[in-house]
């Protein structure tokens, strides 16, 4: 495991709807902005077609704007649903976007979430993850290798199929599959030896399905002869921090709720089984459920070591859910104190800093006192020679 965890968002993103969605989109770039500046690794983006709250509808047309606002932060599709697309071309973008981005882009996949998504375009629920382990399979071998891709099944065909512009990072970004409730992701993940984005993993009964995940990982690496990679291992939760807990608290007054009742009464989602019927409710809910921390950066902290010691070793990066729970102000304030006091305990800043200061401190008597006799000790050498030289 590196020492260094990572730190990032997972942008569905959650807009409440009626609000202004040009200026929605912009808020979300402009966040994008704002947490390459305080030196965070990741921003994984999502894919959504209906349901009216996630409103991107291309995670990689939203990465290629971001890309031009940023310089360091890398840029994740979180993720792009396999069995909408056609595989060849879920490779030809991806790595359109690693040439255009310099080695900045991650490629993350998955089933879909929303299955008003997929009744749209006919793809009954019980096929997405058939189609994703197929895609799957096809977008990576096209990635990996230079040798032809034919293939046929009742919605894709490949005729020798090749890509005309291979990667630019050695060898291949980052690659992660999304897991949820099946083990379709951590299946796919160990056969391919990528990394896996755990969504819904911070909740207590989370973590129950996220040990069998990843034993599923591990057996399947061991099985094709790859390797379950704890630094590729992604959780996602949710976070709000602000200087105290009251005003956290009042914070969220501004749009937990919408949050709350999309997931209660808008999207298919059974494994986000929400409750709470006031802002209270679904306060005490966030922080007794383990699905986040509503709070100071201590708060903060504390969820993220709750996390580190029921992950049995580790994961390599925590990616807070980006949410509207807060005014984009407000929002903005939470990352920052995340970063100025959260991300230096888990990346080896601050205990060396306060180690400087308990070293200064346990010497301070001994070396005052030696300063104290070295200034005497001038002060008299100094006195010395002036009277010498009023002598002579």
């Amino acid at each position: 495991m590196n020492d260094r965890l990572r730190f990032g968002i997972f942008m569905a993103p959650f807009h409440a709807p009626g609000h202004n969605p040009t200026l929605a989109l912009q808020g979300d770039l402009t966040l994008i902005q704002h947490l390459d500046a305080l030196g965070y690794d990741e921003a994984w983006i999502g894919e959504h077609h209906s349901a009216g709250m996630e409103i991107i509808a291309s995670p990689e047309v939203f990465i290629a704007a971001a890309a031009e606002r940023s310089q360091r932060i890398k840029l994740g599709t979180g993720v792009i649903s396999v069995g909408y697309h056609h595989p060849l071309w879920i490779a030809e973008r991806i790595v359109l976007l690693d040439h255009l981005t310099r080695g900045r882009i991650m490629l993350g996949v998955g089933p879909g979430s929303l299955p008003t998504d997929a009744a749209m375009i006919g793809i009954p629920q019980s096929e997405t993850r058939d189609l994703l382990e197929q895609g799957f399979d096809l977008v990576m071998q096209l990635l990996r290798s230079d040798e032809p891709v034919t293939f046929k099944n009742q919605r894709w065909e490949l005729k020798n199929a090749q890509l005309h512009l291979r990667p630019y990072s050695n060898p291949l970004f980052d690659v992660a599959v999304a897991a949820v409730a099946s083990p379709s992701g951590p299946r796919l993940a160990g056969k391919h030896g990528v990394g896996l984005l755990s969504l819904g993993a911070t909740q207590t009964a989370g973590f129950d399905s996220l040990g069998l995940h990843w034993n599923v990982m591990e057996e399947h690496a061991a099985h094709y002869g790859t390797k379950a990679d704890r630094d590729k291992w992604r959780l996602v939760g949710v976070v709000h921090c602000a200087e105290t807990k009251a005003q956290a608290y009042k914070d969220v007054e501004y749009g937990i709720e919408h949050w709350f009742n999309y997931f209660k009464t808008v999207a298919g989602l059974p494994h986000m089984n929400v409750s709470g019927g006031s802002v209270r409710e679904m306060i005490d809910f966030v922080t007794d459920s383990g699905l986040g921390a509503i709070g100071t950066p201590d708060d903060c902290r504390v969820q993220i070591e709750r996390l580190q010691a029921q992950s049995n070793g580790g994961f390599g990066a925590f990616l807070m859910l980006a949410h509207d729970w807060a005014n984009p102000e407000a929002t903005k304030r939470s990352y920052d104190l995340i970063a100025r006091h959260v991300m230096p305990e888990f990346q080896g800043q601050a205990a060396a800093t306060r180690n400087a200061q308990l070293r200064a401190t346990t010497q301070r008597v001994e070396l005052v006192e030696q300063q104290r006799l070295a200034l005497e000790a001038m002060s008299a050498k100094h006195e010395a020679e002036r009277r010498a030289r009023a002598k002579a």
